[in-house]
Formats: structure tokens, C-alpha cells, sequence
């Protein structure tokens, strides 16, 4: 008896992705989309496209994503984001393992593009990451940011890559790296009293820099493994700048409340 599959999508303002995401994921029997208020097409395409659209708020990225879990119905689910597409060869290879399953639970690589290239050094491929996963045998953290499928099985391992457009200009680059040292800095303010410094955030960026473009062989994608390094190097100076701010701003207001 052939297994069920139901992808789910998270997304809000997606128009440029949602079409092509959910026509990639065409082969499963439900793909299941979750919408936090978007104020583009992204609604409209993903129901033309042939998605279940179910709108809601916006509690962070892992609870949304075991809420799309719980939404969904198939023995086995696929997770992918808005901006990452499903290969012919890919999608033979997942309905190969989930009706011969020999594991519960698989990790996907990943190709992903920065601006012009797909990247093959850097830290960023294979980029294996869990996606697949039997109802019953695998959930999100409820992180915010940076969540994770956790498991206690054993995880089994696909060849095919799934492709990610993760950054398709220069503008989505900048775009990126203010929201996502944002939440961040946000994250890490809320779980440590302890802050960051100018001096930290210099030195954080320098290792980001050479751990993306020498240790992880950046060096070898050419022109974009150096603006991906220092790509990097950005967000994780910004990250801890912005850290410092918070910390800053907080104590200043605990010091207005004792008078």
C-alpha cells in the first residue's frame, strides 16, 4: 500500500516564491500552507496553486510549523520553506523512501543560492537538514528563530538535494541580515542577563568572516564565497551590536525605576 505524504509551508508575503514552491511539491497528496498575514498575492496564488491555506497569527517559526504538522493528515510529512523547491529526482527519491521506509526520520541536502550562485563551500552545502519525518516520530523546537525538527530515531540520509533560493539579490541579502540579526539579538537578550560589547561584536565578525571564507573553503566558490563571508561577518557584528543596545536600554530604564 503506497504511503501518504503532506508537505507544509509556512510563509507570509511569499508572492514571488508560493507558485513555484507548492507547484514543486506537487506529488504529494495534501500540501498544507500557513499564512501570518500576508499583504501581497501570496494568499490568493497558494490556494491557485492548490495549497489547503489556513491563515493565523504569527507565534514564532517552530510553534507554526507543528501547528502546520497538526493541520496536516498524511503518514508522512514533509516540511520546506516558501523559497525552497522540490526536484523532480528529489520528489522519486521521497516517495521511493517513505514506501520503503528503512528510518523514521531523513535529512535532506541542500543547494542554496546567493544572489548569482548556487553555493557549493561556504558552510552551506550539503547543508544537511531534517525534513522528512513519519507522524508521531518527529516535532519543532517551539524556538523562535532557528528552530529544529528533534528526534530520538535514528535519521536516515537522501542524495538528492532540494534547492534553496535563499537569496535571490543584493537587496534580499541587506533585507535578510537586519531582520534576522534582530530577532536574534532579541532571542539571546531574553535568555542571558549577560550582553555584548563593541569589542565582541568586532571579534565575532572577524571569526564569522574567516570561518566562512578559509575554514569552511569559501575561497573556492570565487567571487560570491567572499561576499557571502562577509555577508557573515555583518550579521553576527550586527547581532551583537544590537544585543549590547538592548542591554543597554535595559538597564538604563531599571535605573529610571529607582527613581
Amino acid at each position: 500500500m503506497r504511503s501518504s505524504i503532506s508537505v507544509i509551508i509556512i510563509c507570509k508575503n511569499e508572492e514571488i516564491n508560493i507558485t513555484e514552491c507548492i507547484k514543486s511539491a506537487s506529488f504529494a497528496d495534501e500540501i498544507i500552507a500557513l499564512d501570518s498575514g500576508s499583504t501581497d498575492d501570496t494568499i490568493q496564488l497558494a490556494k491557485a496553486a492548490g495549497a489547503k491555506l489556513i491563515e493565523t497569527d504569527w507565534p514564532g517559526y517552530g510553534i507554526q510549523k507543528n501547528r502546520a504538522i497538526e493541520a496536516s493528515s498524511s503518514e508522512w510529512i514533509l516540511s520546506i520553506d516558501a523559497d525552497e523547491r522540490i526536484s523532480p529526482a528529489l520528489a522519486n527519491e521521497i516517495i521511493s523512501k517513505v514506501n520503503s521506509p528503512e528510518f523514521n526520520v531523513y535529512e535532506i541536502p541542500r543547494k542554496s543560492l546567493y544572489v548569482s550562485k548556487f553555493m557549493k563551500h561556504s558552510g552551506w552545502y550539503p547543508d544537511k537538514t531534517k525534513r522528512l519525518f513519519r507522524r508521531g516520530y518527529a516535532r519543532f523546537t517551539d524556538s523562535v528563530i532557528h528552530e529544529s525538527l528533534e528526534t530520538t530515531e535514528s535519521v536516515g540520509q537522501l542524495s538528492e538535494p532540494m534547492l534553496h533560493f535563499s537569496y535571490r539579490n543584493f537587496e534580499g541579502v541587506l533585507q535578510k541580515i537586519n531582520h534576522y540579526s534582530s530577532i536574534s539579538a532579541q532571542k539571546k537578550f531574553n535568555e542571558s542577563p549577560n550582553g555584548s560589547s563593541l569589542k565582541k561584536a568586532v571579534f565575532s565578525g572577524i571569526w564569522a568572516f574567516i570561518r566562512t571564507y578559509i575554514i569552511k573553503a569559501g575561497f573556492l566558490d570565487g567571487r560570491e564565497g567572499f561576499m557571502l563571508a562577509v555577508s557573515n561577518a555583518e550579521g553576527v557584528y550586527y547581532r551583537h551590536l544590537k544585543m549590547m543596545l538592548l542591554h543597554q536600554q535595559a538597564s538604563k530604564e531599571k535605573t529610571q525605576q529607582r527613581f
